[in-house]
């Protein structure tokens, strides 16, 4: 049997137990892990030099390098991230309906833990604290796999998280750390222990995922975010909130790689936006009458299908708040979509419209993050409508199970006519 299979066999058990815990034993879990975080935040930061130092040898973009660097003070911002989880409320046990079958025959819904939760996800260390912090606090067990280049960092901050989070409630084995290509390929074949996949990369991967597992997916695809700035928009808001979305941090999945500009608004918005995109280093592509407005580079057709996750950005000039819905609808990738007007009902279309997991007004896109939506954090970002959509916190790391307490009741009553269901809704929580 393979360390991968034997990983996801422990991962199985432990999920098990996981479910049956209290949730005052999972928060103090996660305090544990806080401080360890933070005592350790040092020798973290020193794994983390040696992935640096190979990146620097290997001559990895400067993109992947800035998700890469895990200093102490990343470290010390992560253990206050796990700490806000532990504050957030027990997503387990809620009662979501209650309903009254007959009298002694009583339907509730409750909220449990998925089971076992399998992600994959980039070079960045700081998503492992999240994702297995999160999978611990709604009672999920976890199969990790970071990037290669974050495995020093990852084999020690895993290690750290495991350690600290021993305890009452907390079995061993509910969090796993898988470390090559080997051990995805294994994974996507066990849908005999694995219940949901959540692959964190490019289209092409969270597409080949999908296309080799029986496993349940939530994709998080691609960041291909768009902002328009409407004919009704306010130069002195646009513009600071554009280069925000664009340039607050380049090299994630909810930073702006598109402006539509409606062809009214463009003279008086073009010409400051473009000094201030060039003043933070942002290389600027355009359609023809981008070009013509403003003398930047043209873009190509793939310009407007491509995530940089970088210093550049394509604009194009549109005649109508449906021609920038059409823009968004066809090249984007369904993530985060803002429109900038000061008129409330081409902000009701264009939100109405536009079929994307997040979509804002007068906002930068930067602000699609499961920590800025008081999630507590997320385990990755889901651009799919089932079973959840956007920043995937607490919320989309747990199902629901129907209880049914009676008191000996059997179907025949009911088909023969002795008995009759009432249907009555019961406005409590479940008692058991």
């Amino acid at each position: 049997m393979s360390a991968t299979r034997d990983a996801a066999l422990a991962a199985r058990a432990a999920a098990l137990a996981l479910a049956a815990s209290s949730g005052a034993d999972r928060d103090a879990a996660l305090l544990r892990i806080a401080d360890a975080l933070a005592a350790r935040a040092y020798d973290l930061a020193e794994s983390n030099a040696e992935d640096l130092a190979r990146a620097a040898v290997e001559r990895l973009p400067d993109p992947v390098v800035k998700r890469l660097r895990f200093d102490a003070d990343k470290v010390r911002a992560a253990a206050d991230g796990v700490r806000a989880i532990a504050a957030l409320p027990d997503p387990l046990g809620r009662t979501q309906l209650s309903t009254e079958l007959d009298e002694g025959l009583d339907l509730y819904r409750v909220t449990c833990p998925l089971g076992v939760v399998g992600v994959v996800f980039e070079s960045r260390p700081d998503a492992l604290v999240q994702i297995a912090c999160l999978c611990l606090k709604s009672g999920n067990a976890a199969l990790l796999k970071g990037g290669a280049e974050a495995l020093s960092t990852n084999r020690a901050t895993a290690a750290a998280i495991a350690e600290a989070a021993r305890g009452p409630g907390v079995p061993d084995g509910w969090m796993g750390l898988l470390e090559t290509r080997e051990d995805v390929a294994e994974l996507l074949g066990m849908d005999d222990l694995v219940d949901l996949l959540v692959p964190r990369g490019s289209n092409a991967f969270v597409r080949h995922v999908m296309d080799h597992t029986r496993i349940p997916v939530l994709g998080h695809a691609d960041g291909i975010c768009h902002v328009y700035a409407d004919r009704a928009t306010d130069v002195g808001m646009a513009v600071p909130l554009m280069v925000d979305a664009k340039t607050q941090y380049v090299s994630v999945c909810n930073a702006a790689e598109t402006f539509l500009v409606h062809a009214d608004a463009a003279p008086a918005l073009l010409p400051p936006l473009l000094d201030a995109l060039r003043a933070k280093g942002v290389a600027v592509v355009g359609c023809p009458r981008t070009v013509a407005a403003t003398g930047c580079a043209p873009a190509s057709e793939e310009d407007w299908r491509t995530e940089y996750l970088d210093y550049k950005v394509s604009i194009r000039i549109v005649d109508s708040l449906d021609e920038a819905i059409d823009h968004v609808n066809r090249y984007g990738s369904k993530h985060t979509d803002a429109i900038v007007t000061e008129d409330r009902e081409a902000a009701a279309r264009f939100l109405a419209l536009v079929d994307s997991g997040n979509v804002f007004w007068n906002a930068s896109t930067r602000f699609s993050d499961g920590f800025r939506y008081g999630f507590g954090a997320e385990v990755g970002v889901s651009t799919s409508k089932i079973h959840a959509r956007g920043p995937v916190g607490l919320e989309g790391l747990v199902t629901c199970k129907y209880k049914l307490l009676g008191h000996g009741q059997t179907v025949a009553e009911y088909a023969s006519g002795a008995r009759r269901f009432t249907h009555r809704g019961l406005g409590r929580d479940c008692p058991l």
